[in-house]
């Protein structure tokens, strides 16, 4: 195939795009890269779970004793019956969460009250940019893990998101981690092999971005048959399951999905300091009882067993994962059984190397709510500020603009 209609081939396609051909090239260099250079044990790992639609907090860390709390919400609040007490403070987690309540008593989950940013906004879109960017009300065009690969030498295999599109926490202003599709690589054959094959030949008068587009399609065809056989593996098997709740560790969810990738490529050696995957659906305007403790059921019971399955391997230590969603829900509920846009809420940080069995922040009064909603009592950055700088190893201000803070014990220091 000649210069000029490979070149326009990768301009119908999109690979001449800066943003799609970034994607699809990283792709390929996970697969080299998890095969030629496994990461050392003992080398930390973060692994950001996102909770898209503001999951609701007063029904996932649940005052259950507090009469505001009842009164607050007739017909979906929780009562003792469906709750998981924690301890004296009077709190307790959806019953739906035994996996977490397991890692709570083994001191390996911390929950950190009241998370959230100044002036909260009720938009999705917004809020969750705030979140993923660091950077609350700014219109800021790279993500928090994007900025911090920025400050590490280029390696496209350092952070990767489970899924078709990277999100944004994930993009840098020079470097962005990888997406990972939840299938692997799947390439043609036959002469459609052949055709592609041809395009990844090279022309001096190649841009840089379709001379890049064009080599990695040779790359594709000859590191996809390193990658599929390490995602056709099945992953760790769990040895640490709780009897009581191992029954329900079969579930096939895409989160679950999501992580299973993520322990087999841990446990391979990927060179993947970062993992992002996520879960939707946490939007709960109607009929929010069942579906938010099935929705926060799956999230504690695919983090756990994740968790479990790492234990199983010689990273065990290595792992600490952060579970957060852009916002709480209000503390009234509404006229449809559900709950509307609200602020602060809960966030999970787990894994062998967190100080768990215990709350960091305070927990929002019901008796003092701004403007009808809980007041936030810690802010979203101080936590990211622990994850750069102890689990990452990088000041927090390095990458998020005039901060300086974290939140002291909640990680362990080796």
């Amino acid at each position: 195939m000649d210069t000029l209609s490979r070149r326009k081939f990768l301009q119908l396609t999109g690979m001449g795009a800066a943003g799609a051909a970034a994607t699809q090239l990283s792709l390929t260099q996970i697969a080299e890269a998890a095969q030629s250079r496994p990461m050392p044990t003992g080398t930390p790992i973060l692994v950001v779970v996102t909770l898209y639609g503001g999951n609701d907090g007063l029904n996932t860390l649940v005052p259950y004793l507090d009469p505001i709390y009842l009164a607050s919400r007739p017909g979906i609040s929780l009562t003792a019956k469906d709750v998981i007490p924690l301890g004296s403070d009077g709190l307790a987690l959806n019953g739906s969460m035994t996996g977490f309540k397991t890692l709570w008593d083994r001191g390996q989950l911390a929950i950190v009250r009241g998370v959230g940013y100044p002036t909260p906004d009720y938009s999705h879109f917004s809020s969750m940019a705030y979140w993923q960017t660091g950077v609350p009300h700014s219109h800021v065009n790279s993500g928090w893990i994007g900025r911090w690969l920025d400050t590490q030498p280029h390696d496209p295999m350092r952070a990767i998101g489970l899924g078709s599109v990277l999100p944004p926490l994930l993009a840098g202003v020079k470097n962005a981690g990888s997406v990972l599709p939840l299938g692997g690589l799947v390439v043609p054959k036959g002469l459609v092999a052949k055709e592609f094959m041809a395009l990844s030949k090279t022309s001096s008068s190649d841009t840089p971005l379709q001379a890049a587009a064009a080599s990695s399609f040779g790359d594709l065809f000859s590191l996809s048959s390193k990658v599929q056989p390490v995602l056709a593996k099945p992953a760790p098997v769990p040895d640490d399951l709780p009897s009581a709740v191992g029954g329900n560790f079969g579930s096939d969810t895409s989160l679950s999905q999501q992580l299973d990738i993520v322990a087999k490529l841990v446990a391979a050696g990927a060179p993947t300091k970062v993992w992002s995957v996520s879960l939707g659906g946490f939007d709960t305007h109607a009929d929010e009882v069942k579906a938010q403790s099935l929705l926060i059921g799956t999230v504690s019971t695919a983090v756990t067993k994740f968790l479990s399955q790492i234990h199983a391997t010689d990273r065990a230590n290595d792992v600490t994962v952060m579970v957060y969603s852009e916002f709480g829900r209000r503390v009234k509920a509404n006229g449809t059984n559900g709950t509307d846009h609200g602020t602060a809420g809960p966030v999970f940080v787990m894994g062998q190397g967190v100080n768990g069995g215990q709350f960091f922040g305070d927990e929002p009064s019901l008796s003092k709510l701004v403007n009808g909603d809980l007041a936030v009592t810690t802010d979203f950055r101080d936590i990211y500020g622990s994850m750069l700088e102890d689990v990452l190893t990088t000041p927090v201000g390095e990458v998020i603009p005039g901060w300086s803070s974290k939140i002291d014990g909640l990680i362990l220091k080796a």
